[in-house]
């Protein structure tokens, strides 16, 4: 318990001080948002605080910080960790240079501002990657969802139906103006998203019927099947610590606010709060279950972890309100993915979308394809995604390093963490079994071997894109 309420006083202050730092590193002004400069009342509108700030919460936290950390888990209390740390000093920071430079470039989406800083080639990579990125984000936020709410009612509306009813509400969601149901919604999904978080987290505190493991009590690796925390851990556990998701979502925003000096609460402040969410699951999946081996045990996947916690922390009535907490998560993600996705591809082919029928026309290609995804192994695209997700927060942690570099501010803000998760990406990528680790296995290199040499040349692209950042910022 001591461990838990200490990561949260962590996270709390994480905010008060360490923001202050990032924000006043940036130095927002009083110049004219996209908001007022562009108004066109369909994606830049100006909304208020308290109501962009609940959207770009929602936005954030789909399934990641739910699902994410359930499995991350697996590794026992020393996730609590990743997500403290990462969510202060790489998580939030990121989102909050996403949201403020995407105000500062006039409201472009991030394919577009990391070309400015890393030239033309990144940029046709970054439009390809985030597009990709999105549609996978929209079909995971679709699949978990749907059987979610399979559990919650009758047999007859199985997982298909409510496949079909999610699909149908993004394909409206993503075309009409932000403020018609995304503005009008997400308060009340944001209701439930705060229940949940209130009614799980107070009843593994104060319910008695819980043991909540301390961390210096599990300093070690807990994980059932042996997988190694570096630098599994640091990819299962995205969206509560550090997710290139946001990335595609914090634009989106950034067309809606009013003034710069709003992105210290709405940028930062959210990621601090998807880290508390985090955080609470990472804890139930530690606390309701008797040892990493019996949550591994546990059947029906995700979802099923999810349902058995609330109905054991909060009863029924509570069940049903913290499933609709978790199911408000994903689905207000899975929409604004669909309508990022249609952003990113709108400024990259200069696509005017002021009319229905200029929206339509990406909308519906984006669904085919995400319906089709949704066919494929749930696991398998989970993985993927995964992945991307981490490399795409690399990718946007260094433009932001630029960035600062360029405009003469502290750097080491950006420089530190992005250098970090390059070594996690390559080593990831270099070790799992989906990417080059097949390779490993099939030419029958004992992991005692493959493991070690993963773990050397990750740090050394971490090190050799340090080198090029330095080279090309003494250059300027």
């Amino acid at each position: 318990m001591i461990s838990f309420l200490l990561s949260v006083a962590i996270l709390i202050c994480g905010y008060i001080f360490y923001s202050k730092l990032i924000d006043k590193n940036f130095g927002p002004d009083s110049r004219q948002t996209p908001a007022v400069e562009k108004n066109d009342g369909v994606d830049y509108v100006v909304l208020p605080t308290w109501k962009i700030f609940l959207i770009q919460l929602l936005n954030i936290a789909g399934t990641g910080p739910i699902f994410g950390a359930l499995s991350g888990a697996l590794f026992g209390p020393v996730a609590y960790l990743w997500i403290v740390f990462g969510c202060i000093f790489a998580g939030a920071v990121h989102d909050y240079m996403c949201g403020m430079m995407s105000m500062r470039s006039g409201g472009l989406s991030m394919p577009e501002i990391v070309g400015d800083y890393l030239g033309n080639k990144m940029r046709t990579v970054m439009r390809i990657f985030s597009v990709i990125l999105l549609i996978m984000c929209g079909v995971v936020f679709t699949m978990g969802p749907a059987g979610l709410l399979a559990h919650l009612t009758p047999e007859k509306l199985d997982a298909n139906f409510w496949f079909i009813v999610v699909v149908a509400y993004y394909f409206v969601a993503t075309f009409i103006p932000i403020d018609k149901i995304i503005g009008k919604i997400y308060p009340l999904f944001g209701i439930c998203l705060i229940i949940m978080v209130i009614g799980v987290s107070g009843s593994l505190l104060f319910s008695g019927h819980f043991n909540m493991p301390e961390v210096w009590n599990h300093f070690e690796n807990l994980h059932p099947q042996g997988i190694p925390v570096w630098p599994f851990l640091f990819i299962t556990i995205a969206c509560g610590a550090i997710s290139g998701f946001h990335a595609t979502q914090t634009p989106i925003m950034a067309r809606c606010c009013n003034s710069e000096h709003q992105g210290r609460l709405i940028f930062y402040g959210a990621m601090i709060a998807e880290g508390i969410i985090a955080l609470v699951w990472c804890a139930a999946g530690c606390s309701c279950y008797e040892s990493t081996q019996a949550l591994l045990d546990a059947g029906g996947g995700c979802s099923a972890v999810v349902y058995n916690i609330c109905r054991s922390t909060m009863g029924k009535v509570g069940m049903v309100l913290a499933i609709l907490g978790v199911i408000a998560c994903p689905i207000s993600s899975g929409d604004t993915a669909y309508r990022s996705a249609r952003l990113i591809l709108a400024d990259w082919f200069r696509f005017d979308q002021s009319s229905i029928k200029n929206r339509l026309i990406i909308t519906i290609p984006l669904l085919a394809v995400g319906m089709f995804i949704c066919r494929l192994d749930y696991n398998v695209v989970w993985r993927y995604f995964s992945w991307s997700n981490q490399t795409l927060a690399m990718i946007i942690l260094w433009s932001a390093s630029v960035y600062l570099s360029k405009e003469h501010k502290n750097y080491y803000f950006t420089l530190i963490p992005a250098a970090f998760m390059t070594a996690v990406s390559a080593t990831y990528f270099l070790i799992a079994p989906e990417c080059l680790g097949g390779l490993w296995q099939t030419l029958n290199i004992s992991d005692n071997i493959y493991y070690p040499i993963s773990v050397i040349v990750g740090i050394l692209c971490s090190c050799a894109a340090t080198v090029l950042f330095f080279r090309k910022s003494v250059k300027r």
